[in-house]
């Protein structure tokens, strides 16, 4: 089974599984616990595969908090030991696939079991990377094509006046009601056709619950929210996960495309 295939399921989907395992009142819990007791209700030699970003908490260990959940903390978040952290030299942010085992007696968590892969290659033990803050800043010397279908003029349009280069930053200045919103899919989409090797993450802060069904129905990428009803330190916590998740994959060789 896979974690991951469970978290891309409809609520809907997931009670009726909940009902052929037996869950009592699965129309009562939440997401994450429902996707925690569909794992419980698995034999304990049914392998279960699972992936998520490493947050290191003060104390030593750390978890594997979901991006389909904005890295919320929840009951189906993975338990990672601080010995294997020393082990891979994890850090927060590190995308981490591997295998997980039910929590026993006393556990209230899954736990991780094996470390199959690392920002998407093969576990190295006490492998160094290049930290993010030892890279040299310099003007970018590759471009983003922007431009990807014909009846698109805006992207065209940026293309032409305002070319944007990998490592540049940018900033969309424009009144409310402007179509800032439909110009950040536009160009999200240009990124997913014409880059489709680079990570794509859209960071929604302090927007509406609304903008952000929409954007991840309509973008191929990785969406992390913190609606405008969600407390000061939830915005702090996903923005401080989704830059270190694009510094471990730019350590790791990738090219990163935040939108927000």
């Amino acid at each position: 089974m896979n974690l991951s295939e469970l978290k891309e399921m409809k609520i809907l989907a997931l009670a009726k599984l909940a009902k052929e395992l037996s869950i009592e009142a699965p129309g009562a819990l939440r997401k994450q616990e429902l996707i925690f007791h569909i794992l419980q209700a698995q034999k304990s030699d049914t392998p279960i595969t699972a992936e998520g970003v490493l947050e290191v908490l003060p104390d030593g260990f750390g978890f594997l908090r979901s991006p389909d959940f904005s890295f919320m903390p929840g009951p189906d978040d993975i338990y990672v030991s601080p010995s294997q952290i020393r082990r891979f030299n994890l850090r927060t942010g590190d995308m981490i696939k591997g295998q997980i085992r039910q929590p026993k007696d006393s556990e209230r968590y899954f736990a991780l079991l094996k470390v199959d892969q690392i920002n998407f290659q093969e576990p190295v033990e006490g492998k160094q990377l290049l930290l993010f803050d030892n890279v040299t800043a310099l003007y970018p010397t590759r471009r983003i094509n922007l431009e990807h279908k014909s009846t698109d003029m805006s992207t065209r349009i940026i293309d032409l006046l305002n070319p944007i280069g990998f490592g540049q930053r940018c900033l969309i200045v424009a009144p409310p009601r402007a179509g800032k919103t439909v110009l950040l899919q536009d160009i999200a989409h240009a990124v997913t056709a014409n880059h489709p090797d680079a990570f794509l993450i859209v960071l929604l802060i302090d927007e509406r619950p609304e903008e952000v069904t929409d954007m991840l129905r309509t973008v191929r990428g990785q969406v992390v929210s913190s609606t405008f009803d969600e407390p000061a330190t939830r915005h702090v916590q996903v923005a401080e996960m989704v830059i270190e998740q694009a510094k471990r994959l730019v350590e790791g060789g990738r090219d990163v495309v935040i939108l927000l």
